[in-house]
Formats: C-alpha cells, sequence, structure tokens
C-alpha cells in the first residue's frame, strides 16, 4: 500500500460540499491523516440512485473494479480510487483531480492521440455505458484521468461513448499483447479483489469481451441496438 492509497483508506473524512449536478450523492471532502491532506471525492452507496439496468451489485464496487482494471492494464487513467465507511456510510472514495483548465474538452475528446486511444480500449473492456466528454480530466494533452465509473461491467452490450474515433481500425500489435495478458491474469486467479466487486454473469462477460477483442482484433463498433453516444454528452 502506498502512502496515498493509506491515506484515502485510514485518514479523517470531512465533507467540504457536494456537487449537485450529479445524479447520484457525490460529495467533495477532505482527508486527513497526521500531516498529510488530500481532497477526495466520496460517493456514499446509500445515496445512490437505482437503476432498472444495474439491479445487482452497486455502482460504488463498478467505480473499484474500473479502478483495478485500469491498474491491471498499466494505463493509469482512474485515479487512486477505494471502498470504504464515510460520514454517511460506506461509499466510494476517489483522489481529486485537479484538470488543465487551458486545455478545451469540446476540443480534445475528437483528437486522435495516444491517451484517448488507451481511453477507448479501457472503456470496451469494462464496458462503458456513459462515457461522456467532462468525465476526460487532462493534466496535459498526454496525461488525462477518467472518471465516472458507476455503469460499468454489464453483461450485455451497452458501450456508449463519446470517443468514436477508432471505430472498426485494427488493434496494434502491442495492444493484443496487453489484452491477451489481462484475460490471462483475470482467469488464472478469480478469487481476487475484483470478482467480489461485480456478478459471476458480469465477471463472465468481462471475459468474452475480452476473448472477442482479442479474436477480432479491431476497436469495436455501436451497437445498433443501443445508443452509441450518452446524453447529454457533457
Amino acid at each position: 500500500m502506498n502512502s496515498n492509497e493509506e491515506l484515502l483508506l485510514t485518514g479523517n473524512m470531512q465533507v467540504q460540499g457536494r456537487l449537485v449536478d450529479a445524479s447520484n450523492a457525490t460529495l467533495v471532502v477532505e482527508i486527513s491523516l497526521g500531516a498529510e491532506s488530500t481532497q477526495a471525492i466520496y460517493k456514499p452507496i446509500a445515496g445512490e440512485r437505482p437503476l432498472w439496468d444495474f439491479q445487482d451489485g452497486n455502482l460504488a464496487s463498478r467505480e473499484r473494479a474500473a479502478f483495478l482494471i485500469s491498474e491491471a492494464l498499466n494505463f493509469h487513467l482512474v485515479p487512486m480510487t477505494i471502498l470504504r465507511d464515510g460520514p454517511f456510510g460506506e461509499g466510494m472514495v476517489q483522489q481529486w483531480i485537479e484538470i488543465n483548465e487551458e486545455i478545451d474538452l469540446e476540443l480534445f475528446f475528437r483528437e486522435r492521440n495516444e491517451v484517448l486511444r488507451k481511453v477507448v480500449i479501457f472503456d470496451a473492456i469494462i464496458n462503458n455505458t456513459d462515457r461522456k466528454i467532462g468525465h476526460l480530466l487532462p493534466l496535459t494533452q498526454e496525461h488525462i484521468y477518467v472518471c465516472d465509473h458507476g455503469v460499468t461491467f454489464h453483461e450485455e452490450d451497452k458501450l456508449r461513448t463519446v470517443l468514436w474515433q477508432w471505430a472498426g481500425e485494427d488493434f496494434t500489435d502491442m495492444e493484443i499483447s496487453i489484452l491477451r495478458t489481462l484475460r490471462t491474469s483475470l482467469d488464472d486467479d478469480r478469487s481476487q479483489e475484483l470478482s467480489s466487486l461485480i456478478t459471476e454473469f458480469e465477471y463472465d462477460a468481462l471475459l468474452s469481451r475480452l476473448d472477442r477483442l482479442i479474436t477480432e482484433k479491431t476497436f469495436p463498433l455501436p451497437n445498433p441496438d443501443w445508443p452509441a453516444v450518452p446524453w447529454p454528452p457533457y
């Protein structure tokens, strides 16, 4: 456990405010431990709004699961995300990211750069149903984080994103190797933390998605039976 993870897990949490535009309870908190402190996002499970198509598990667990996949890929796209108790009960806590406001997201999300390409691969794996423009958190043109992964890992194909730049294009040999490495690691040990965060059906679907991506060797196309872009897109 690194010092940042220990701070998020064990530090004293004080609520600073609420993000009022969020559909579920999303609180800004200050977490302190000794002389160290940091800001974070806290989403208590008690504040989650039930969704008709995500009746199993909970959104906080999916946020943690998405973080684990990002780390397993060595993409490091998702800020440090943990599950812990807080002022309003168990929930997700995620490191706060200060974005570079000089980067215009309306232009940035349309680019064909390597970091966005990684986001597209990541979203295809986790079956992200809600990749909005505002979920991109750029620090520089080459270094970004992404957030809001509660509606992920559904067993049905529900990929919905604003990032379709590479739809139908071939993966590189390196990308296929990365996918194969992840597939092997997930199949080797189903007792790992990830399997406790999503349902058994969703875990099997995750493996099937990886198999399909590896076999087809291409970026996914939009599902004709499901809206391709989230609304609102921002």
